[in-house]
């Protein structure tokens, strides 16, 4: 009886536990404005942002030249995932691209180019 009841315990315990990390991993998603303008520009959005902590999804709809990044909440926030959309080059929103970051982009991929 006393097993039964030690491993009732250990099995609550486990449970509880695994419950309450399942709901410090919450996802949130935002979308941000870019200035991506090409298929290139998507493809370096995506696998760059891929990266960064705690990102789980990322896409880059170019014709809207919006980003949807899903991300967790407890590793990453809005403001930092606007900062690294810039240092790969490309506007976020309010945020200008990095300007080092943005002349090392393909001609292509320049915002006076439009969307294409």
């Amino acid at each position: 009886m006393k097993t039964i009841k030690v491993l009732f315990t250990a099995f609550t315990l486990l449970f509880f536990g695994m419950s309450a990390q399942a709901q410090g991993k919450k996802t949130e998603t935002v979308k941000i404005k870019t200035s991506s303008v090409c298929n290139m520009c998507k493809k370096t959005i995506e696998s760059g942002m891929a990266y960064e902590k705690g990102v789980k999804n990322v896409n880059l709809d170019v014709a809207t030249q919006m980003l949807t990044i899903e991300y967790r909440a407890d590793k990453n926030n809005v403001d930092a995932l606007r900062e690294a959309v810039t240092k790969l080059g490309y506007d976020a929103d309010l945020l200008t691209a990095d300007a080092k970051a943005y002349n090392k982009l393909d001609d292509c991929c320049k915002k006076d180019k439009g969307v294409h």
